[in-house]
């Protein structure tokens, strides 16, 4: 992982609108603005699915009133975004091996759009800010605030605020009591009661949900070049819940969650960008700063297989819930599909639109794949008729993170945009949408 940084954000200045770096001037200026796009009213700007029914942006972006249509702007973005990549043109090199899919599938459709939650990123590669607990709960990052957003009761609570200092409130081997302040979160994991932050030197911040204060902080590595790039919350082969902690400084270390101990340490020849389990927690999918990934032994750290097929640096990956099927996430703008019992080639090569793929997720059930683009494009696949069909969701702005709520009712999606950030909510299409005026 890079130490550069990017921006690639919509915002207003002087009452003109910028949108990815291109200034788009009011068709009226001088006109005041109406109350329903008065930027400073979020309860305002919020977006439901009945006013996107009656033809209103989901996020609120008044196309009427600028200069450009939304569609020429989607053509511009898509002719001058810059995919960021470490080797040069391998998003390029790899589009001929990609799969033609139909886009007309439609598996979650458009809920709510909430600009009262401004979802952050920190670092341009990193997009594992976006955790859902159930289809009404997600917690994000926003700024220096760990924030809980409900979406049942449009209710913001803030969790967790690392701007000043934070220190354990429970004694554990390894536990730095000091704690830390002005963190920089740059991943997060939720999963159940537990909240893990990693930060940009190194830092671990572990949080019970259900009770106040913070359990545990640690320093992976005092390494400068330490940041830590992913967390997974998972389940051991002998039951007991672990985490892993993947960093720059080429390490990946497993944690006792229950215990809050450091179990051990495996180092590789390169920066780990993301480290996955599989659903049995036995192998480990690690892809990072090298194009080539490989799965290991969870126990021993001993190479299991290589994953050869990708041309630039990985940021993400994920296991299918039968345990064979893995997914990895690179800055070639593809995500290669493993069938983990050969490996000789993936068995799908899924194209993006803008970018790299940062963010993949599969749905509790397996029957949904999502793979996030560093902007403006999520894309759900129908992993049960073999990548073949797609949804594709469409919006302007950075992605700091994607979720499927556990029961899979749910899909969040982080924006980052100094004007437009959102958290954007989409439910599961279900043919008895009748019964919604019900609820």
């Amino acid at each position: 992982m890079d130490h550069a940084a990017a921006d690639y954000e919509m915002g207003e200045v002087d009452g003109n609108m910028y949108f990815g770096g291109m200034m788009v001037r009011d068709s009226d200026s001088d006109e005041e603005e109406e109350d329903e796009y008065d930027h400073l009213d979020n309860k305002v700007t919020d977006t439901c699915a009945a006013d996107a029914r009656k033809g209103k942006d989901i996020q609120g972006i008044p196309w009427d009133k600028l200069s450009i249509t939304r569609e020429k702007y989607r053509k511009t973005r898509l002719e001058q975004y810059k995919n960021y990549e470490n080797i040069p043109d391998s998003g390029e090199a790899c589009q001929k091996e990609c799969k033609l899919t139909r886009k007309d599938g439609k598996y979650y459709e458009f809920w709510q759009n909430t600009r009262s939650v401004k979802s952050t990123i920190l670092h341009f590669q990193l997009r594992n800010l976006v955790w859902s607990t159930s289809k009404h709960d997600v917690y994000l990052m926003s700024y220096y605030s760990i924030i809980h957003w409900s979406s049942l009761s449009s209710k913001k609570t803030e969790v967790l605020n690392v701007l000043g200092h934070v220190a354990p409130c429970e004694k554990h081997p390894g536990s730095l009591l000091e704690g830390f302040t002005q963190t920089q979160v740059s991943t997060l994991a939720v999963r159940d009661n537990v909240l893990i932050a990693g930060g940009f030197h190194g830092e671990l911040i572990c949080k019970d949900l259900d009770r106040p204060g913070v359990n545990f902080c640690t320093r992976t590595t005092y390494d400068e070049n330490a940041i830590t790039n992913a967390i997974e919350i998972y389940d051991s082969p002998s039951g007991a819940a672990h985490f892993t902690a993947s960093n720059n400084d080429c390490g990946v270390r497993d944690y006792d969650l229950e215990k809050f101990l450091l179990v051990k340490t495996f180092s590789f020849p390169w920066p780990v960008n993301h480290t996955s389990l599989s659903p049995d927690g036995k192998i480990m999918g690690i892809v990072g700063d090298n194009p080539d990934g490989m799965l290991i032994d969870s126990e021993n750290g001993k190479t299991i297989a290589p994953l050869r097929g990708h041309l630039d640096f990985s940021f993400a990956s994920a296991w299918h819930p039968n345990g064979v099927i893995l997914a990895t996430g690179n800055q070639d703008k593809t995500c290669r599909v493993w069938d983990t019992r050969n490996l000789s080639k993936s068995i799908a090569v899924l194209k993006g639109n803008l970018g790299a793929i940062r963010s993949i997720r599969f749905t509790s059930d397996g029957q949904f794949m999502s793979m996030a683009e560093p902007a403006d494009f999520v894309h759900i696949y129908d992993v049960k008729k073999d990548f073949d069909k797609e949804q594709e969701i469409d919006f302007f702005g950075e992605i700091s993170g994607t979720s499927f709520s556990p029961d899979t009712e749910s899909l969040f999606i982080g924006v980052w945009d100094r004007t437009y950030g959102s958290i954007l909510q989409y439910k599961r299409y279900r043919n008895y949408s009748y019964l919604d005026s019900m609820i």
